[in-house]
Protein backbone atom coordinates (compact mmCIF):
# COMPACT_ATOMS: atom_id res chain seq x y z
CA UNK A 1 0.00 0.00 0.00
CA UNK A 2 2.81 2.69 1.09
CA UNK A 3 4.43 1.83 -2.26
CA UNK A 4 1.70 1.93 -4.70
CA UNK A 5 0.95 5.66 -2.27
CA UNK A 6 4.15 6.56 -3.28
CA UNK A 7 4.06 6.37 -6.96
CA UNK A 8 0.84 7.84 -7.09
CA UNK A 9 2.34 10.79 -5.53
CA UNK A 10 5.84 10.79 -7.21
CA UNK A 11 5.80 9.09 -10.22
CA UNK A 12 9.48 8.24 -9.35
CA UNK A 13 11.38 5.14 -8.67
CA UNK A 14 14.44 6.35 -6.64
CA UNK A 15 11.04 8.04 -4.46
CA UNK A 16 10.07 4.11 -4.01
CA UNK A 17 13.33 3.05 -3.21
CA UNK A 18 13.39 5.91 -0.60
CA UNK A 19 10.51 4.46 1.11
CA UNK A 20 11.83 0.71 1.14
CA UNK A 21 14.92 2.21 2.72
CA UNK A 22 13.07 4.64 5.47
CA UNK A 23 11.32 1.31 6.09
CA UNK A 24 13.40 -1.20 6.06
CA UNK A 25 17.16 1.30 7.11
CA UNK A 26 16.08 1.30 10.64
CA UNK A 27 16.71 -2.42 11.42
CA UNK A 28 20.47 -1.97 9.92
CA UNK A 29 20.68 0.41 12.95
CA UNK A 30 18.20 -0.69 15.58
CA UNK A 31 17.83 -4.55 14.95
CA UNK A 32 20.63 -5.76 16.99
CA UNK A 33 19.60 -3.76 20.34
CA UNK A 34 16.06 -5.12 19.18
CA UNK A 35 17.75 -8.49 20.10
CA UNK A 36 19.60 -7.42 23.34
CA UNK A 37 16.09 -6.31 24.47
CA UNK A 38 14.19 -9.90 23.04
CA UNK A 39 16.59 -11.81 25.56
CA UNK A 40 16.11 -9.42 28.35
CA UNK A 41 12.71 -9.08 28.55
CA UNK A 42 8.92 -10.53 28.21
CA UNK A 43 9.06 -11.28 24.42
CA UNK A 44 5.51 -11.67 24.41
CA UNK A 45 4.29 -8.50 25.93
CA UNK A 46 7.30 -6.59 23.58
CA UNK A 47 5.44 -8.00 20.24
CA UNK A 48 2.15 -6.86 21.79
CA UNK A 49 3.25 -3.48 22.49
CA UNK A 50 4.95 -3.08 18.77
CA UNK A 51 1.72 -4.37 17.27
CA UNK A 52 -0.13 -1.71 19.03
CA UNK A 53 1.97 0.99 17.61
CA UNK A 54 2.02 -0.77 14.18
CA UNK A 55 -1.93 -0.05 14.60
CA UNK A 56 -1.37 3.59 15.16
CA UNK A 57 1.05 4.20 12.17
CA UNK A 58 -1.18 3.04 10.14
CA UNK A 59 -4.46 4.54 11.16
CA UNK A 60 -2.49 7.88 10.99
CA UNK A 61 -1.67 7.04 7.43
CA UNK A 62 -4.95 6.59 6.49
CA UNK A 63 -6.05 10.25 8.31
CA UNK A 64 -3.93 12.02 6.60
CA UNK A 65 -4.45 10.57 3.39
CA UNK A 66 -8.46 11.48 3.98
CA UNK A 67 -7.73 15.02 4.57
CA UNK A 68 -5.34 15.61 1.73
CA UNK A 69 -2.29 16.32 3.13
CA UNK A 70 -0.29 13.61 2.79
CA UNK A 71 2.72 13.99 1.46
CA UNK A 72 6.03 11.66 0.49
CA UNK A 73 7.90 13.10 3.51
CA UNK A 74 5.11 12.55 5.48
CA UNK A 75 5.27 9.00 4.23
CA UNK A 76 8.93 8.89 4.41
CA UNK A 77 8.88 9.47 8.55
CA UNK A 78 5.70 6.83 9.22
CA UNK A 79 7.89 4.40 7.46
CA UNK A 80 11.01 5.11 9.36
CA UNK A 81 8.76 4.72 12.52
CA UNK A 82 7.51 1.32 11.38
CA UNK A 83 11.15 0.14 10.62
CA UNK A 84 12.24 1.31 14.12
CA UNK A 85 9.70 -0.68 15.82
CA UNK A 86 10.35 -3.90 13.50
CA UNK A 87 13.66 -3.89 14.81
CA UNK A 88 12.56 -5.16 17.99
CA UNK A 89 9.53 -6.73 16.90
CA UNK A 90 10.71 -9.07 14.64
CA UNK A 91 13.96 -10.46 16.84
CA UNK A 92 11.52 -11.42 19.42
CA UNK A 93 9.03 -12.71 17.83
CA UNK A 94 11.24 -15.49 15.86
CA UNK A 95 12.62 -16.05 18.86
CA UNK A 96 9.81 -17.24 20.44
CA UNK A 97 9.48 -19.92 18.50
CA UNK A 98 12.07 -22.91 19.55
CA UNK A 99 9.69 -22.37 22.76
CA UNK A 100 6.85 -23.53 21.31
CA UNK A 101 7.81 -26.41 19.36
CA UNK A 102 10.07 -29.75 19.51
CA UNK A 103 13.14 -29.26 17.32
CA UNK A 104 12.60 -32.09 14.77
CA UNK A 105 9.02 -29.94 13.86
CA UNK A 106 11.01 -26.28 13.52
CA UNK A 107 11.26 -26.46 9.89
CA UNK A 108 7.51 -27.33 9.91
CA UNK A 109 6.54 -24.84 12.00
CA UNK A 110 8.61 -21.65 10.62
CA UNK A 111 7.01 -23.00 7.45
CA UNK A 112 3.50 -22.60 8.56
CA UNK A 113 4.19 -19.34 10.18
CA UNK A 114 5.25 -18.64 7.37
CA UNK A 115 2.02 -19.89 5.41
CA UNK A 116 0.14 -17.29 7.75
CA UNK A 117 1.53 -14.30 6.02
CA UNK A 118 1.81 -15.78 2.49
CA UNK A 119 -2.01 -16.89 3.27
CA UNK A 120 -2.17 -13.27 3.69
CA UNK A 121 -0.18 -12.26 0.69
CA UNK A 122 -3.01 -14.08 -1.42
CA UNK A 123 -5.90 -12.08 0.37
CA UNK A 124 -4.52 -8.94 0.36
CA UNK A 125 -3.97 -8.78 -3.91
CA UNK A 126 -7.37 -10.34 -4.33
CA UNK A 127 -8.95 -7.50 -2.62
CA UNK A 128 -6.39 -4.58 -2.93
CA UNK A 129 -7.48 -3.09 -6.32
CA UNK A 130 -11.24 -3.28 -5.76
CA UNK A 131 -10.94 -2.19 -1.77
CA UNK A 132 -8.87 0.71 -3.06
CA UNK A 133 -11.77 1.77 -5.78
CA UNK A 134 -14.42 1.16 -3.32
CA UNK A 135 -13.09 2.79 -0.11
CA UNK A 136 -9.68 4.54 -1.57
CA UNK A 137 -6.21 4.08 -0.15
CA UNK A 138 -6.97 5.81 3.06
CA UNK A 139 -9.65 2.44 3.47
CA UNK A 140 -6.66 0.49 3.43
CA UNK A 141 -4.82 1.48 5.98
CA UNK A 142 -7.77 1.44 8.29
CA UNK A 143 -8.41 -1.84 7.60
CA UNK A 144 -4.62 -2.53 8.29
CA UNK A 145 -4.75 -0.32 11.77
CA UNK A 146 -7.80 -2.41 12.51
CA UNK A 147 -6.27 -5.85 11.83
CA UNK A 148 -3.42 -4.86 14.05
CA UNK A 149 -5.39 -4.13 17.04
CA UNK A 150 -7.33 -7.43 16.83
CA UNK A 151 -3.41 -9.41 17.03
CA UNK A 152 -2.58 -7.16 19.99
CA UNK A 153 -5.83 -9.02 21.49
CA UNK A 154 -5.22 -12.50 19.85
CA UNK A 155 -1.45 -12.41 21.52
CA UNK A 156 -3.07 -11.06 25.05
CA UNK A 157 -4.41 -14.72 24.60
CA UNK A 158 -1.25 -16.88 25.01
CA UNK A 159 0.43 -17.44 27.60
CA UNK A 160 3.69 -15.58 29.01
CA UNK A 161 5.40 -18.48 30.56
CA UNK A 162 6.32 -19.62 27.09
CA UNK A 163 8.40 -16.65 27.18
CA UNK A 164 11.68 -17.59 27.24
CA UNK A 165 13.62 -14.67 27.91
CA UNK A 166 16.73 -14.70 29.97
CA UNK A 167 16.23 -12.18 32.87
CA UNK A 168 19.69 -12.00 33.28
CA UNK A 169 20.80 -8.42 34.63
CA UNK A 170 24.10 -7.48 32.80
CA UNK A 171 25.41 -4.38 31.18
CA UNK A 172 23.62 -4.17 27.82
CA UNK A 173 26.55 -3.11 25.71
CA UNK A 174 28.19 -6.98 27.14
CA UNK A 175 25.64 -9.03 26.19
CA UNK A 176 25.56 -7.02 22.43
CA UNK A 177 29.13 -7.63 22.26
CA UNK A 178 28.90 -11.38 23.00
CA UNK A 179 26.14 -11.61 20.46
CA UNK A 180 28.69 -10.61 17.69
CA UNK A 181 31.26 -12.79 19.42
CA UNK A 182 28.97 -15.51 19.35
CA UNK A 183 27.96 -15.46 15.36
CA UNK A 184 31.42 -14.28 14.71
CA UNK A 185 32.85 -18.00 15.87
CA UNK A 186 30.40 -20.11 14.15
CA UNK A 187 30.83 -20.38 10.16
CA UNK A 188 27.82 -21.30 9.60
CA UNK A 189 25.99 -18.20 11.02
CA UNK A 190 28.67 -15.69 9.93
CA UNK A 191 28.72 -17.31 6.43
CA UNK A 192 24.89 -17.00 6.41
CA UNK A 193 24.98 -13.71 7.06
CA UNK A 194 27.49 -12.25 4.65
CA UNK A 195 25.04 -14.75 1.72
CA UNK A 196 22.00 -12.76 3.06
CA UNK A 197 23.39 -9.81 2.56
CA UNK A 198 24.01 -10.49 -0.97
CA UNK A 199 20.57 -11.53 -1.65
CA UNK A 200 18.77 -9.00 0.94
CA UNK A 201 20.70 -6.32 -1.47
CA UNK A 202 19.70 -7.08 -4.89
CA UNK A 203 17.30 -9.83 -4.74
CA UNK A 204 14.85 -8.70 -1.72
CA UNK A 205 13.87 -5.66 -3.27
CA UNK A 206 12.49 -6.73 -6.67
CA UNK A 207 8.84 -5.78 -5.32
CA UNK A 208 9.91 -2.25 -4.83
CA UNK A 209 10.30 -1.88 -8.61
CA UNK A 210 6.75 -3.80 -9.11
CA UNK A 211 5.38 -0.58 -9.79
CA UNK A 212 7.34 0.77 -12.87
CA UNK A 213 7.37 -2.98 -13.94
CA UNK A 214 3.37 -3.06 -14.14
CA UNK A 215 4.02 0.50 -15.72
CA UNK A 216 6.45 0.59 -18.19
CA UNK A 217 6.99 -2.75 -19.26
CA UNK A 218 3.73 -4.27 -19.00
CA UNK A 219 1.70 -1.28 -19.87
CA UNK A 220 -0.68 -2.07 -17.17
CA UNK A 221 -2.70 -0.36 -14.00
CA UNK A 222 -3.45 -1.28 -10.33
CA UNK A 223 -5.28 -4.48 -11.42
CA UNK A 224 -2.07 -5.59 -12.86
CA UNK A 225 -0.28 -4.51 -10.34
CA UNK A 226 -2.53 -6.62 -7.72
CA UNK A 227 -2.37 -9.98 -10.18
CA UNK A 228 1.27 -9.52 -9.88
CA UNK A 229 1.38 -9.54 -5.84
CA UNK A 230 -1.35 -12.35 -6.19
CA UNK A 231 1.08 -14.66 -8.14
CA UNK A 232 3.76 -14.27 -5.84
CA UNK A 233 1.27 -14.68 -2.41
CA UNK A 234 -0.17 -18.11 -4.34
CA UNK A 235 3.98 -19.29 -4.72
CA UNK A 236 4.60 -18.51 -1.18
CA UNK A 237 1.79 -20.44 0.04
CA UNK A 238 3.33 -23.12 -2.06
CA UNK A 239 6.26 -22.82 -0.68
CA UNK A 240 5.41 -22.93 2.89
CA UNK A 241 3.07 -25.62 2.34
CA UNK A 242 5.86 -27.54 0.66
CA UNK A 243 8.39 -27.04 3.34
CA UNK A 244 5.82 -27.93 6.19
CA UNK A 245 4.97 -31.32 4.46
CA UNK A 246 8.32 -32.90 3.98
CA UNK A 247 11.01 -30.39 4.97
CA UNK A 248 13.26 -32.23 7.29
CA UNK A 249 16.10 -30.12 9.47
CA UNK A 250 18.36 -33.00 7.53
CA UNK A 251 17.75 -31.01 3.66
CA UNK A 252 17.91 -27.76 5.13
CA UNK A 253 20.99 -27.02 3.16
CA UNK A 254 20.00 -28.95 0.16
CA UNK A 255 16.88 -26.59 0.01
CA UNK A 256 18.47 -23.23 0.65
CA UNK A 257 20.89 -23.97 -2.16
CA UNK A 258 18.85 -25.17 -4.81
CA UNK A 259 15.86 -22.70 -4.25
CA UNK A 260 18.14 -20.32 -3.72
CA UNK A 261 19.59 -20.77 -7.19
CA UNK A 262 16.10 -20.93 -8.50
CA UNK A 263 14.74 -17.80 -6.90
CA UNK A 264 17.54 -15.86 -8.14
CA UNK A 265 16.35 -17.79 -11.84
CA UNK A 266 12.85 -16.43 -11.45
CA UNK A 267 13.73 -13.02 -10.96
CA UNK A 268 15.79 -12.96 -13.86
CA UNK A 269 12.56 -14.52 -16.17
CA UNK A 270 10.52 -11.73 -14.07
CA UNK A 271 12.52 -9.03 -15.70
CA UNK A 272 12.64 -10.24 -19.48
CA UNK A 273 8.47 -10.33 -19.25
CA UNK A 274 6.34 -8.30 -21.14
CA UNK A 275 3.34 -9.86 -20.90
CA UNK A 276 1.15 -10.04 -17.72
CA UNK A 277 0.65 -13.84 -17.61
CA UNK A 278 4.34 -14.67 -18.32
CA UNK A 279 5.02 -12.03 -15.29
CA UNK A 280 2.61 -13.46 -12.73
CA UNK A 281 4.24 -17.27 -13.61
CA UNK A 282 7.17 -15.69 -12.49
CA UNK A 283 5.95 -14.00 -9.70
CA UNK A 284 4.31 -17.30 -8.72
CA UNK A 285 8.11 -18.78 -9.09
CA UNK A 286 9.36 -16.15 -7.26
CA UNK A 287 7.06 -16.90 -4.33
CA UNK A 288 8.05 -20.79 -4.51
CA UNK A 289 11.47 -20.56 -4.48
CA UNK A 290 11.68 -17.30 -2.74
CA UNK A 291 10.01 -18.72 0.64
CA UNK A 292 11.51 -22.24 0.55
CA UNK A 293 15.00 -20.98 1.08
CA UNK A 294 14.16 -18.72 3.19
CA UNK A 295 12.72 -20.60 5.38
CA UNK A 296 15.57 -22.93 5.15
CA UNK A 297 17.76 -20.63 6.20
CA UNK A 298 16.07 -19.64 8.98
CA UNK A 299 15.74 -23.04 10.08
CA UNK A 300 19.77 -23.78 10.15
CA UNK A 301 19.76 -20.45 11.53
CA UNK A 302 18.08 -21.33 14.54
CA UNK A 303 18.68 -25.10 14.61
CA UNK A 304 22.15 -23.57 15.16
CA UNK A 305 21.62 -21.41 18.23
CA UNK A 306 21.93 -21.85 21.62
CA UNK A 307 18.67 -20.42 22.98
CA UNK A 308 20.38 -18.35 25.59
CA UNK A 309 21.81 -16.01 22.67
CA UNK A 310 18.38 -16.87 20.14
CA UNK A 311 17.51 -12.97 20.28
CA UNK A 312 20.35 -11.16 19.20
CA UNK A 313 21.53 -13.81 16.81
CA UNK A 314 17.75 -13.14 15.04
CA UNK A 315 18.41 -9.96 15.08
CA UNK A 316 21.99 -10.02 13.56
CA UNK A 317 20.51 -12.08 11.03
CA UNK A 318 17.78 -9.87 10.68
CA UNK A 319 20.02 -6.97 9.34
CA UNK A 320 19.99 -9.27 6.22
CA UNK A 321 16.48 -8.29 5.67
CA UNK A 322 17.34 -4.64 6.57
CA UNK A 323 19.84 -5.12 3.30
CA UNK A 324 17.33 -4.48 1.38
CA UNK A 325 16.27 -1.05 2.50
CA UNK A 326 19.90 -0.36 0.56
CA UNK A 327 18.85 -2.74 -2.15
CA UNK A 328 15.75 -0.94 -2.63
CA UNK A 329 17.89 2.44 -2.89
CA UNK A 330 20.37 0.77 -5.38
CA UNK A 331 18.10 -1.21 -7.07
CA UNK A 332 15.59 1.94 -7.94
CA UNK A 333 18.39 4.39 -8.73
CA UNK A 334 19.93 1.52 -11.57
CA UNK A 335 16.34 1.37 -12.61
CA UNK A 336 16.32 4.75 -13.51
CA UNK A 337 19.89 5.08 -14.94
CA UNK A 338 19.25 2.00 -16.92
CA UNK A 339 15.76 0.31 -17.05
CA UNK A 340 13.93 -1.53 -14.60
CA UNK A 341 14.51 -4.90 -16.40
CA UNK A 342 18.20 -4.35 -16.63
CA UNK A 343 17.69 -3.53 -12.21
CA UNK A 344 15.88 -6.82 -11.88
CA UNK A 345 17.91 -9.49 -13.83
CA UNK A 346 21.49 -7.94 -12.66
CA UNK A 347 19.85 -8.91 -8.87
CA UNK A 348 18.59 -11.93 -9.98
CA UNK A 349 21.88 -13.24 -11.68
CA UNK A 350 23.87 -11.94 -8.24
CA UNK A 351 21.23 -13.50 -6.04
CA UNK A 352 21.85 -16.91 -7.41
CA UNK A 353 25.41 -16.77 -7.83
CA UNK A 354 25.73 -15.55 -3.62
CA UNK A 355 23.39 -18.60 -2.68
CA UNK A 356 25.73 -20.95 -4.83
CA UNK A 357 29.19 -19.84 -3.91
CA UNK A 358 28.02 -18.86 0.09
CA UNK A 359 26.09 -22.03 0.85
CA UNK A 360 29.01 -24.22 -0.86
CA UNK A 361 31.75 -22.03 1.08
CA UNK A 362 29.82 -22.84 4.48
CA UNK A 363 29.14 -26.29 3.97
CA UNK A 364 31.66 -27.69 1.84
CA UNK A 365 31.54 -30.30 -0.24
CA UNK A 366 28.62 -32.48 0.30
CA UNK A 367 28.49 -31.62 3.94
CA UNK A 368 24.74 -31.16 4.37
CA UNK A 369 24.50 -33.51 7.06
CA UNK A 370 21.60 -33.23 9.97
CA UNK A 371 24.91 -33.13 12.08
CA UNK A 372 26.54 -30.07 10.13
CA UNK A 373 23.44 -28.08 9.99
CA UNK A 374 21.42 -28.76 13.55
CA UNK A 375 24.78 -28.50 15.45
CA UNK A 376 23.60 -27.31 19.11
CA UNK A 377 26.95 -25.10 19.18
CA UNK A 378 27.19 -24.06 16.07
CA UNK A 379 31.21 -23.81 16.94
CA UNK A 380 31.34 -27.30 16.12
Amino acid sequence: GRLWLMHELTDSPIALGLVTLSSLGPILIFSVWGGVVADRVNRLRLVMFTRGMFAVTALLTGVLVATDIITPWQLIAISLVNGFLLSFDIPSRQAMMPALVRREHLPGAIAMYSFVTTGSAIMGPIFFAPYVKLAGIEGLFYIIGVSYIATVGMMSMMRSKHDVSTGESRPILRDLKDGFAYVRRSRILFGLLIMGFFVGVFGAPYQTLLPVLVDDVIGGDIDDFGGLLLGSGIGASIGAFAMAWWGRPERMGQTMLFMGVAFGAALMMLAWSTALPVAILAMTAIGITGTLHQTARATIVQLATDNRYLGRVMSIHQLIWGSSALGGLIMGALASAVDVQFALGLGGAISAGAIAIGTIAIFGRGAFSYSRVAAPNPTD
